[in-house]
């Protein structure tokens, strides 16, 4: 067998000493269960934009958002790979990952409703929190009786460069499940039909 030897600062080197380090790390994160004692279990590991724009519906639950367990960051890294890069090779993005679009999509969600706020009422009806992840908006929160959600769904679809709007918002916080998963329980819902 043939070694190749790199000399200590060509970048061919440098490369495979940055790839055994992050190997070793994600050996040592596993065979630490995931996580480290110094570092919270649940966040935002992907630093996706996580925006709370509105509160008026009283003791609305917070939603988990972005947020995960490391160990289920780890395990949804290979599938945030491939779904952010897939958009740009087949030609749907101009950008080479559908995550770089989220920070820009966010902004131009705020100035959307901005310019909704006019003919419709989301800032008095609603308690929102929006989740910007791969070109996919997620509107998770609660929404007064009467409230128009189809239209405010349908208006951030029309944000420029938004792929699709996941509605998970709920008129009563308390009488009916929560579609979406919470602060306080952060295990992913599993909504059933109801029984006859």
């Amino acid at each position: 067998m043939r070694m190749t030897t790199f000399p200590l600062s060509s970048p061919s080197r440098r490369m495979s000493m940055t790839y055994a380090a992050l190997c070793v790390a994600g050996f040592g994160l596993a065979a630490n269960g995931g996580s480290s004692a110094a570092e919270p279990d649940i966040q935002n590991y992907g630093h996706d934009p996580f925006l709370h724009i509105s509160s008026a519906v009283p003791d609305c639950p917070v939603p988990l958002g972005p947020a995960m367990r490391r160990a289920e960051w780890i395990a949804d890294a290979h599938h945030r790979a491939e779904k952010g890069n897939s958009c740009w090779l087949e030609g749907r993005c101009r950008l080479p990952n559908s995550y770089a679009y989220d920070t820009e999509i966010a902004a131009s969600a705020q100035r959307r409703l901005d310019s909704l706020s006019g003919t419709m009422p989301w800032r008095t009806s609603t308690s929102l929190w929006l989740t910007f992840q791969r070109r996919i908006v997620v509107v998770q929160g609660c929404v007064a009786p009467g409230f128009p959600t189809a239209a405010l769904i349908r208006s951030l679809g029309q944000t420029a460069d938004v792929e699709n709007v996941v509605n998970q918002t709920v008129v009563r916080p308390g009488r009916a499940p929560l579609p979406y998963p919470t602060v306080e329980r952060p295990d992913p819902v599993v909504l059933r039909a109801p029984s006859h």
